[in-house]
């Protein structure tokens, strides 16, 4: 720590440092768009990873879960012990039709998008994770063109994830990483119903 001269006095003074900002300044940051695609288990958690590391660098992390409707282990951990994260639930505690979606689900995931739209635009969040656009995109429940143009125009200092399987090319095409998570075994298999902590 530097010591400066009190000029009055003529004694030695510790420096006061510099106050550290949490994370760099959003003029230092180069928002990423990131793809999570895949037909492995893991995409969303692996996109609560990365809001989990943001958090702990000081940023501020929105989640949208598109056909999601229950509140599962994340949506809870965030309201009980992580302010800094919000998750806003899209969708019902449903399977949705992916041939013949009904016409609540199309509403639920307009509606979702619309929020995520004016969230990325709103300089209050440093990353948005969009969870499960991809198949909502894939069911038809959005615009494809709509989604292209919020990823082109978003600010340049906001991380953009985007999760699902039947991640679209155009969108992968527009992404600086993209990864995908690819299935060599799964617990259904054996029998092994879904259970609270591994999947909800």
């Amino acid at each position: 720590m530097r010591k400066d001269m009190d000029m009055k006095t003529g004694e030695k003074k510790m420096a006061t440092p510099a106050k550290k900002t949490a994370g760099p300044s959003n003029q230092q940051r180069q928002g990423l768009v990131i793809v999570i695609t895949g037909n492995g288990k893991g995409k969303t958690t692996s996109a609560f990873g990365q809001a989990l590391r943001a958090i702990g660098q000081g940023y501020k992390v929105l989640v949208v879960q598109f056909m999601k409707g229950r509140k599962y282990g994340e949506f809870k951990a965030a309201k009980e012990y992580l302010p800094n994260l919000t998750i806003r639930l899209s969708g019902l505690d449903s399977f949705v039709m992916r041939d013949n979606p009904a016409a609540v689900d199309i509403e639920l995931a307009q509606k979702g998008l619309a929020y995520a739209l004016k969230a990325i635009n709103s300089k209050k969040y440093n990353m948005i994770i969009l969870d499960e656009i991809n198949v909502a995109l894939d069911f038809k429940l959005l615009d494809l063109e709509e989604v292209i143009a919020a990823v082109k125009n978003k600010p340049a200092d906001v991380d953009l994830i985007l999760t699902g399987r039947y991640a679209p090319q155009q969108i992968i095409k527009l992404a600086d990483t993209v990864s995908e998570i690819k299935e060599i075994k799964h617990h259904y298999a054996a029998g092994i119903k879904d259970r609270a902590g591994i999947e909800y």
